[in-house]
């Protein structure tokens, strides 16, 4: 085959790494996704985020093997575009695309929903300056492989089905050739509501 479609995801994550000032950008197929691979990198523990974000937030935490605080009290949950999972370098920011916003030393995680400001149907990005983890990332979201031919690959590690496809990278870049220099942060409709109210989130730990 004369061109791999899958050069068209690699072009999109230089895109938004260059675009965002972040030395590596990693494609997954979803933010949710992106949180989960980072948190599962960096072995998290206790974990406090607001209690007024997106549902899957928490699940991602969670199913990495950490535990999850929540913050009711009101600064923190009048977060703006982008907030920290504390103590850790890990931001979920799916509010946010502008440019130059990397945080250096910092995991960042981007969405790019349909809802959200790079309008791809469903997609996410990590954003890192650690080539380590970078690679890790590349590996974790594709079952392990590497980017070569299956055929001349060794599996050295467990992976999940978290890739983006050529499909979604490339509508990601087209639209990425007239979007603004400076963007601001992506409001959320009525606001969230406050996950400890569900059922599933009631008995875990909280700063009121």
């Amino acid at each position: 085959m004369l061109h791999n479609p899958y050069k068209i995801v690699k072009m999109f994550e230089e895109e938004i790494a260059h675009y965002t000032g972040a030395p590596h950008a990693v494609s997954v197929d979803s933010c949710t996704n992106a949180l989960f691979l980072v948190c599962k990198y960096l072995e998290v523990k206790e974990v406090t985020i607001p209690s007024k974000t997106y549902l899957s937030v928490p699940q991602s935490i969670i199913h990495s093997g950490g535990e999850v605080i929540f913050d009711k009290t009101p600064q923190t949950n009048h977060w703006k575009g982008m907030y920290q999972l504390k103590p850790y370098p890990i931001w979920d920011a799916a509010k946010r695309l502008t440019s130059g916003m990397y945080i250096p030393g910092q995991y960042m995680t981007l969405s790019f929903h349909i809802k959200k400001l790079l309008p791809i149907w469903k997609g996410g990005m990590i954003l890192t300056d650690n080539a380590k983890a970078a690679d890790w990332f590349k590996k974790a979201r594709y079952e392990g492989r590497g980017e070569k031919l299956y055929h001349e690959d060794d599996i050295d590690m467990l992976g999940w089905n978290m890739y983006m496809t050529p499909q979604q990278a490339s509508h990601g870049l087209s639209l990425m050739q007239n979007y603004p220099t400076n963007v601001p942060d992506l409001g959320e409709n009525n606001g969230y509501r406050d996950l400890t109210e569900f059922t599933v989130f009631k008995n875990y730990k909280k700063i009121i």
